[in-house]
């Protein structure tokens, strides 16, 4: 499985990637690692890929994903501004995900980028395969992580994600 997402960094939509070690799930907290002074977070969607895909042209991309999840995608600030993505970027449980639900239920938000062209640019660099998971940062700015808050969101009264940050 690959996780790739898409982040605005110094004003451009970037594309990177996170291996499945930084998938948070189940309602687990996140714990604010001790080698950053910076941890920043900001909402994200995330795309469930429904079927294998190569070079997708954005007016076919619905076809491949089937279904999406709130997520916070969890940055070390300070080591993005040094340069080191994989440090600042790619690090253990920075990506709690939600529940999934049906793409049909599900709005598309303020997002950085299409969910059309999210897909179709990243199967222009690597095929996507079922199972792979496309996260979009929400067209914010990344605030800052507390020690004990609880970030929650909700569709209908129905809870899709919580995580407590410690």
């Amino acid at each position: 499985m690959k996780i790739i997402g898409f982040c605005k960094i110094e004003d451009d939509v970037k594309m990177v990637l996170k291996g499945d070690s930084s998938l948070l799930v189940n309602k687990k907290p996140f714990f604010i690692p001790d080698w950053s002074n910076d941890i920043r977070m900001t909402p994200c969607v995330v795309l469930r890929v429904s079927k294998l895909g190569k070079n997708i042209a954005p007016r076919f991309a619905d076809r491949y994903f089937d279904a999406i999840a709130p997520g916070i995608n969890i940055q070390a600030a300070d080591w993005v501004e040094k340069g080191d993505w994989v440090q600042g970027w790619a690090f253990d449980y920075s990506l709690p995900i939600g529940g999934f639900i049906p793409a049909e239920q599900w709005k598309e938000e303020e997002i950085i980028i299409s969910y059309a062209e999210a897909i179709s640019r990243a199967s222009k660099i690597m095929t996507i395969r079922q199972g792979d998971l496309i996260f979009i940062d929400r067209d914010v700015i990344a605030r800052n992580l507390e020690r004990e808050e609880v970030i929650t969101y909700k569709i209908d009264n129905n809870e899709l994600l919580y995580c407590k940050v410690k």
